[in-house]
């Protein structure tokens, strides 16, 4: 089985799982340094347009999460982790109310990581 792009934490799955209550089903952009920096936006699914400069690194807890291509030429190396922070970020992010903000870790890929990774998909590959 191909090495996953993206995982989430638990404390993040328990964060999704509450705004996915309220907003139904949901899905990840990371922002390229707009508002709010460099941070994963949470957004109900379809809130966020998708195209065709857009990558599609997987799915975790049942959303989609997407990186601009631009972005993902600089993160391609590395293996990303959604988890969650108390504190409140300055975006349009849906964990705002909550007084949490999402949070990207990362860490560069192995070498066995590396020459076995999960296929991307672009945006305008990427099926709802």
């Amino acid at each position: 089985m191909p090495h996953p792009r993206i995982d989430v934490s638990k404390a993040a799955q328990e964060l999704i799982d509450e705004i996915r209550a309220v907003h139904g089903p949901l899905m990840f952009h990371q922002s390229g340094g707009c508002c709010d920096g460099s941070s994963p936006m949470c957004f109900a699914r379809g809130d966020f347009k998708v195209g065709t400069s857009d990558v599609w690194l997987g799915a975790i807890h049942g959303c989609d999460f997407f990186m601009s291509a631009d972005q993902f030429d600089y993160w391609q190396h590395t293996h990303l982790t959604l988890d969650v922070t108390d504190g409140r970020g300055a975006s349009f992010s849906l964990e705002i109310p909550y007084g949490k903000r999402f949070v990207i870790k990362s860490r560069l890929f192995t070498e066995e990581e590396s020459n076995d990774l999960a296929p991307l998909k672009r945006g305008d590959e990427w099926q709802n």
